[in-house]
């Protein structure tokens, strides 16, 4: 990484000047240097550009936004860089809310809504290409020569449909302005403190709630973009597949590692740390680590999903015999979840109650225990005692979108409480888990986890599985990866 320039007292002209590095190679930039700088750069101003593809899409988000606060401001941040260690920073993720409202996914950015008459004014604040007057664009790390070139406002006008201002004469004005005011918390706290004595933590989680449940039922685009995030996982497992006699020579890393190509060769990112779990690691419901090896006979609990470029995320789960066959004890519980989970998916339809298929699959899995002895009946007892859950742990599915566990701040009586509408997207992920040192279970069990996981539409007259495209059935499983691999002989 290279080392920046930086100058010994730097002459800004604008209102920050470029930090200096304590350790930096060059001492100071000389004024002739600095003067040379300034000029002999072509115009490269981008005109005629073409809205984003979920144009339309923001400016409806707004509109309900707006009418769900009249007579507000209302101010939502995109957030600031974080730092990773010393002066490198984390790969920057803007918030959901902001991004959802603007599509914008640039660090620093504000959307403010103006009340206006009985609606509002909308205006993105961002910051300006980086300036080449006191030499930021090639001084400062952040500048256009280190990172990368930012819009211009006027070009961000063109792709966003919306006003644009600079984003660092906000704070002031947000000071000096009155009326009542609410703001997403949490991302950034210059921002907030500029609005500390207008605004109320009641208020601002109301606001919060509000974009929380816009997010609900999702509109044609966004299913679009799931359904592509789905498509490129399912190339992502079937990546993984391939490269298992890989795995089994090094570690869960290259599992995690590969999937990871596929995901940013079609997407943004991976939408959250991919689980590559094998053996006994997946007993473990969030194993990150993916240090452990990959074993002949064990199984492979690979839950991942590849985040599109407009934030929208995959989240599968598959279990997987890495030696491409089920043991007999494997597929006796890897069929049991299968069962639950078909139970469960045709639970999802509309006018349903949400929990709906939670039940369904738990009452599958709780049978199967009782009929295996592990846990003493009648199933309604083990159901109403929660019994079934030493090892089923978790509930069995969640909301789905911009964040892979979508929607969390929406109220109860509105999500786990709610009723399936069409368009919602959630998953549908029971599992067992018989910890390596349960010593209620017989051996054979210990050590075996198993969750199957699909990304479920809710449709007007039922329900879609977008991730389809990857077999679940234990025979269609072991065919599909006979024959993958076979393609790779």
């Amino acid at each position: 990484m290279a080392d920046e320039l930086t100058p010994e007292t730097p002459e800004a002209e604008s209102e920050e000047p470029v930090k200096q590095r304590k350790n930096g190679l060059y001492p100071g930039v000389s004024d002739e240097l600095a003067e040379n700088m300034k000029s002999g750069w072509a115009d490269t101003e981008l005109h005629g550009l073409e809205p984003i593809a979920q144009a339309a899409e923001t400016a409806a988000r707004r509109a309900a936004l707006s009418a769900r606060f009249p007579g507000e401001r209302l101010v939502i941040p995109a957030g600031n860089l974080k730092t990773r260690s010393n002066d490198t920073e984390y790969p920057f993720r803007a918030s959901v809310e902001y991004a959802y409202l603007t599509g914008n996914q640039t660090e620093d950015g504000v959307l403010v809504m103006e009340p206006r008459g009985e609606g509002h004014t909308a205006t993105i604040y961002l910051l300006p290409r980086s300036d080449r007057e006191n030499g930021e664009f090639w001084l400062s790390g952040q500048g256009e020569l280190w990172v990368g070139r930012r819009h211009s406002l006027a070009e961000a006008e063109q792709l966003y449909g919306l006003p644009a201002s600079d984003v660092r004469e906000l704070a002031e004005a947000l000071r000096e302005a009155s009326g009542p005011v609410r703001v997403v918390r949490g991302y950034d706290a210059g921002i907030e403190a500029a609005l500390t004595d207008k605004v109320t933590g009641e208020r601002d989680e109301e606001l919060r709630v509000f974009l929380s449940e816009a997010r609900l039922v999702k509109d044609e685009f966004e299913i679009g973009e799931l359904q592509k995030a789905v498509d490129s996982t399912v190339r992502g497992f079937e990546d993984v597949v391939r490269v298992l006699d890989k795995a089994k020579a090094t570690s869960e890393r290259y599992i995690e590692g590969t999937f990871f190509l596929r995901a940013r060769v079609e997407g943004n990112d991976v939408g959250y740390g991919t689980i590559a779990a094998a053996g006994p690691h997946a007993c473990t419901l969030h194993w990150v680590r993916n240090d452990g090896p990959v074993r002949p006979g064990d199984l492979l609990l690979l839950d991942a999903g590849v985040e599109t470029h407009t934030y929208y995320t995959a989240d599968v789960t598959r279990t997987l015999p890495v030696d491409g066959r089920f043991s007999d004890i494997q597929k006796k519980i890897y069929d049991a979840v299968y069962d639950a989970q078909e139970a469960g998916i045709a639970a999802v339809r509309p006018g349903g109650k949400y929990r709906d298929f939670h039940d369904a699959a738990q009452r599958v899995l709780a049978e199967r225990l009782v009929e295996w002895g592990l846990v003493e009946g009648p199933v309604e007892r083990v159901l109403e005692l929660g019994l079934q859950r030493r090892w089923t742990l978790h509930g069995t599915g969640h909301m789905l979108g911009m964040d892979v566990h979508d929607c969390a701040a929406a109220r109860v009586e509105s999500y786990v409480d709610g009723t399936l509408e069409p368009g919602m997207v959630l998953t549908v992920e029971p599992g067992l888990y018989f910890q390596a040192d349960d010593l209620t279970v017989p051996q054979e069990y210990r050590g075996i986890g198993v969750r199957i996981e699909d990304d479920i539409l809710v449709t007007q007259d039922g329900n879609r599985n977008l991730s389809a495209g990857l077999p679940r059935r234990s025979d269609e499983v072991e065919a599909w990866m006979a024959a993958l691999q076979g393609s790779q002989g």
